[in-house]
């Protein structure tokens, strides 16, 4: 298995809270995916989960070497979870870039402590 791309972000839990107040479902909507949003909204403290996939989405852009910029948007990236650890899944501009880098898997490490998500994504090649 080979490395194709590395990305690490961390995310602050209190500002995605606080965005989320402030903002509500306009954030939401142009942020997250109908997918992640319903997971997250199932928590009882939503902020930790969505500030996770956030910092999950912006390691991602990492990896595919474009941030935010070159077409690829916020809900190109999703991440969702199906009997095991959470996985992404590319759309749009972003699934052409992942497959620009001829990368197989994207692999993805999400945590979260009080007041600070981390997200690592790596691209590989089997």
């Amino acid at each position: 298995m080979d490395i194709i791309a590395v990305g690490i972000d961390a995310t602050d839990i209190p500002r995605v809270e606080d965005t989320l107040r402030r903002f509500g479902d306009r954030f939401l909507q142009r942020v997250f995916t109908a997918g992640e949003i319903a997971y997250c909204m199932r928590r009882r403290h939503p902020a930790p989960h969505l500030a996770a996939r956030f910092a999950a989405k912006e390691a991602a852009m990492k990896a595919l070497g474009t941030g935010l910029s070159q077409g690829v948007t916020w809900r190109d990236i999703e991440v969702f979870r199906r009997h095991g650890p959470p996985q992404l899944q590319f759309h749009g501009t972003a699934a052409a870039r992942f497959a620009s880098l001829r990368a197989t898997r994207a692999l993805l490490s999400l945590t979260h402590a009080q007041s600070l998500a981390l997200a690592q994504v790596l691209f590989v090649k089997d």
